[in-house]
């Protein structure tokens, strides 16, 4: 096949736009305009995997302009690694930080992350086939070790989601590495955050600096979805 003839954009795409053409576009017009305007400026940075079942717009129902993305797998933060290699998030929280000045980065895990079940299951190989996936996620070791392992009765599903968890604390301790964010922090202008999103319930849960537990972000949930599972 000539690579140089495309395929047809998706109709799924297509169909999608005219949706927002016709509804969110036409209620939200004058923030796209105001945002064309006089750019973004948004409060919060948000750091979450590319799983395309844990949408952060949509999770917590964000207008244009609310909320500085970044979404990468398993939700990952790098330490501070200032060299010549190439590193994209590492980019993003410099640009979200130091040019567009957010007050709150929130990193945000998620149930059934396969980036974590990956990791944790040496049995099944990499994530998939190539070059950078596997390197990737050697991130989540130091959240392996500081998780103590999988115990010698704990079923693999119950570490996979105990190791996401430790995985986003890790990510945060990667953050206070960053001189910039460090400093921020301590001065009280930049405040981190971790969450985890549960895809099967809906259930969203904040990390409590002073407990190290993952909590409820709502008192009361619909009755849809009252039982909180970290999966």
């Amino acid at each position: 096949m000539d690579p140089t003839i495309s395929s047809p954009f998706p109709e799924r795409l297509t169909e999608g736009y005219r949706a927002f053409l016709d509804d969110r576009f036409v209620r939200e017009q004058s923030r796209y305009e105001q945002l064309a305007e006089s750019g973004q400026t948004p409060k919060i940075m948000l750091i979450g995997c590319c799983d395309s079942r844990v949408s952060p717009e949509v999770i917590f129902d964000a207008s244009p302009g609310e909320m500085f993305v970044v979404r990468n797998v398993a939700n990952l933060v790098p330490p501070f690694s200032p060299d010549d290699q190439l590193h994209g998030t590492s980019a993003a929280l410099e640009y979200g930080v130091q040019a567009l000045k957010v007050e709150h980065i929130v990193v945000l895990g998620h149930g059934r992350c396969g980036g974590i079940r990956a990791f944790a299951d040496d049995a099944q190989g990499p994530l998939s086939p190539g070059d950078f996936i596997g390197k990737w996620i050697t991130l989540i070791e130091p959240a392996a070790r500081r998780s103590g392992g999988r115990g010698r009765n704990e079923d693999f599903a119950g570490y996979v989601e105990r190791l996401a968890l430790a995985s986003v604390q890790q990510s945060l301790d990667n953050l206070r590495t960053f001189p910039c964010i460090k400093i921020l922090e301590e001065k009280g202008r930049l405040h981190l955050h971790g969450a985890y999103f549960a895809v099967a319930t809906g259930t969203l849960m904040v990390l409590d600096p002073q407990t190290g537990q993952f909590i409820p972000a709502v008192g009361e949930m619909p009755k849809k979805v009252q039982t909180i599972r970290c999966d």
